[in-house]
Parts: C-alpha cells; structure tokens; sequence
C-alpha cells in the first residue's frame, strides 16, 4: 500500500470523519450517524460461504482490490467507505466491484447467521438449555438456506470518496456497463448504483454540510487547481489557520502541494504554509538563475541573504539545496 493510500485510509479511520461523511452524504449534513456508536468491521477475511464441499471465493482476491476500503456500524446499518486518489485509480467497472463487496458483506451476514443456529442447535442436543427466542424445529427450506423466515439483514451502504481534482468520467450504474439492450431486458437485469462524493461536483453549501476536517479537504481539492480562488478562501475561513495535522497530511498527499510544516505540531496554519511554500518557490527560481548566470555560490548565497531577509546561514542552507 503506497504512502497516500496509508493517509487517506488512516483518515478515514476516525470515526469523527467516518461518520461525518455518511451524515452529509445521506442526510445532507443533519448529525443522524453518531461516532461514538460506530465499532469496525472486519474487511479482511471476506469469503463466500455459499458452493459445493464447502468452496469458497479466494479471499486474497477482495482484500487486495478493497484495499482502500474501511467499514463500520452502528448495529442498525454497515457503512462502507472506499477512497479514490486521483484520476489514474478511477475504476471504470466501479459498480461491479462495489456490487460485488457489497453482496459479500450480505453473505457475510447470513453466513453468521446460520453459524448462530447451528451453534443452538448442538447445545440444544447437548441438554443445554434451549434459545427461548428461538422456535422449536426449523422448517426444511430454512435448514437448507441456514436462515430462518424471521431473520434479517442489516442493510449495507458503500460509499466513495474521490480525493482528485477534477471530474468523475467513469460509470456510476449497471445500467451505464450494459451494451445496447432492449428496454424490455434492462428493465428486469440487475442494476447497481455508486454512491459517489466528487469535490468538483459539489457547490459551496453541499460542502458546508460536513461537520468535520473533511470539509476543508474537499474545499481545498475543489479549488486546488485555481490558485486564486483557493488563496482567496484559505485567508478568509478561520478554520484554515488551525487545521488538525492529519486533515492537512491528506491535503498535503492528494494534491501534491508540497508544503513544508513542522514535524509533530498539531495544527497547521495552511495560510501560512502555502505563503512559505510560494517564497521558497520564488528562492528557488532566483537559485537556479544565478547559477545560469554564472555568478558564484558565495555570491548568491549573499543575494538571497538580502532578497529573503534571511541570515547567512538560513541563505547558504537554502542555496545548497538547488544548487
């Protein structure tokens, strides 16, 4: 797993976060999904418990395409979250594979729950003393399928979040997959819809409905490509200038804005990094002419002294770093 996977998949490990992204996704910012309530799923050991001698789908295969994936509940429904980077990691058969994910947590599900009823049923032949919630026999249908008629799911919803900028091209249903069918055979095939989040997409309010740090995250990817903009509401929103570490590490990773900030301080001042990043960008520039120039490292070492404001030391550090 590569370094912006690791940061954005830490990210979103805080069930603060987590839960944030559902609330605004699903109840346009209202706090109905509790953080405190949420506990982790287990997305490791996902198998198929259905085929014949016991078969199972190889679960190598989903970790490592999941790999991005995290998962919560609350006990009423299992959320799913998946993050995207960039553009070069759009999954152009996404609803597959979501369908796919999602349709194992379901067999997850009634795969534990014939596990339960086998377990009452041997203690139950055991003298144990019997479930009194549970009926006498099940019938034979429900035997079988190992899921009695009065069970149920809980039901599961996954969710993406594209840290790119820029738009989403790939497709969000089934329906888009399908090659030109008849509308009488779409109408009765499968069908699957991505749940997406896409900074770019989203208006200023939609934005404004996240209660967390993810909201400066997405403020920030959407206007990343227009520099004026982004400077403009960097130094105008206050929550710009003490933002947790961690939100600014996936800001910092997912754009590749490079800014510079020191180690284990947490908050960042982003208006004053992206200030440090841009004079050291034009130090940089005024390094490299000198040297085109021919003029000495001593002297542009002096240059920068003056030019920056900056001590002797600081200069020479900075000047060695490109020269």
């Amino acid at each position: 797993m590569g370094k912006i996977d690791i940061i954005t998949k830490e990210y979103m490990e805080n069930p603060v976060v987590f839960a944030d992204a559902f609330n605004q996704f699903l109840y346009h910012g209202e706090q109905k999904i509790d953080p405190a309530l949420l506990t982790e799923l287990d997305t490791t050991g996902i198998v198929v418990p259905y085929g014949a001698s016991g078969a199972s789908v190889p679960e190598q295969k989903y970790r490592d395409v999941l790999k991005l994936l995290y998962a919560m509940t609350d006990g009423r429904t299992a959320y799913c979250v998946m993050g995207i980077e960039n553009q070069a990691e759009i999954h152009y058969a996404l609803p597959v594979r979501n369908g796919v994910y999602d349709f194992l947590q379901l067999s997850r599900q009634v795969s534990k729950a014939a596990s339960s009823h086998r377990q009452a049923m041997k203690k139950e032949k055991a003298g144990q003393p019997e479930d009194p919630q549970r009926k006498a026999a099940p019938t034979d249908g429900e035997f079988l399928s190992g899921f009695w008629k009065t069970d149920r799911l809980i039901p599961v919803v996954t969710l993406v979040l594209y840290f790119g900028s820029g738009k989403w091209d790939a497709p969000l249903s089934l329906r888009e997959m399908y090659s030109d069918v008849d509308d009488a055979i779409l109408a009765h095939a499968p069908d699957y819809h991505v749940n997406l989040i896409v900074p770019e997409e989203m208006s200023d309010k939609e934005i404004n409905q996240f209660h967390s740090n993810l909201r400066e995250v997405m403020l920030y990817i959407k206007y990343a490509r227009d520099k004026g903009k982004l400077r403009q509401i960097i130094g105008q929103d206050p929550k710009f200038q003490s933002l947790e570490r961690q939100a600014a590490d996936v800001i910092n990773a997912v754009t590749e804005s490079e800014f510079k900030y020191p180690e284990g301080k947490g908050e960042v001042n982003m208006c004053l990094a992206i200030q440090e990043m841009r004079i050291e960008s034009e130090m940089e520039g005024a390094i490299l002419t000198c040297k085109a120039l021919g003029i000495s490292l001593d002297e542009t070492i002096k240059q920068i002294t003056e030019m920056f404001q900056l001590s002797e030391s600081e200069a020479r550090e900075m000047v060695k770093l490109y020269w």
